[in-house]
């Protein structure tokens, strides 16, 4: 059995995480619930799943949240209460929203954890600093939101039958028109080949093989 630490608990990936996690009581175990402010939401589900840890970020809840979980729950609070929680689990889902969430991912993979990582700012903000801590031993990132968990997914398309994906293309999506760039990996081209009229989102994207 996986055990999970789940840090945004209470936004849309920490929500789907704990579906998964209650669809497979046998495979996974969540020893750890983190968020940034939501007391009563994070408190249920401490009730629910009985993780070992909690830890709220904002450190004037934590009377407020120890009064809600189990008694034998530990609270922790403050700036660095999330970042604790990753090496609380073999798995570290980092569902915290913004440049918040980049501690969350350091710790994890320096930690030599799977990180399941829903959160692109650590990518934007520091990705060489990443790209470091993740040759940790042990240490993995795993895209699990959005346009780059579907651009994982393509790439790791081909390892069955040998075949590789030679291009993947974005058109724009995700960002207004001219808010894109296109980028370059050692794996794949990423483009934007054209434009988004003005307050509409590119819905469509392209994937190709090499024979």
């Amino acid at each position: 059995m996986r055990t999970v630490a789940v840090v945004g608990a209470t936004g849309s990936i920490g929500a789907q995480t704990v579906e998964v996690v209650r669809a497979e009581p046998d495979r996974y175990r969540v020893t750890a619930l983190g968020a940034n402010r939501s007391v009563d939401a994070l408190a249920a589900l401490a009730r629910e799943l009985r993780p070992a840890v909690v830890a709220i970020a904002e450190a004037s809840l934590e009377a407020d949240l120890k009064a809600a979980v189990p008694a034998a729950t530990e609270v922790r609070s403050g700036p660095g209460a999330l970042a604790s929680l990753a090496a609380e689990a073999e798995v570290v889902v980092n569902g915290v929203v913004g440049f918040a969430g980049l501690s969350v991912t350091l710790a994890a993979l320096e930690g030599g954890r799977r990180l399941a990582l829903a959160n692109k700012e650590s990518l934007i903000a520091a990705g060489p600093v990443v790209q470091r801590a993740r040759r940790t031993p042990g240490a993995q990132i795993v895209p699990v939101d959005s346009e780059h968990c579907a651009v994982h997914q393509c790439l790791r398309s081909g390892a069955a039958d040998g075949r590789d994906v030679a291009e993947v293309v974005l058109t724009a999506s995700g960002a207004r028109s001219g808010a894109a760039r296109p980028m370059i990996s050692p794996r794949s081209r990423w483009t934007t080949p054209w434009p988004t009229p003005p307050g509409r989102w590119a819905r469509r994207s392209r994937s190709t093989r090499r024979p």
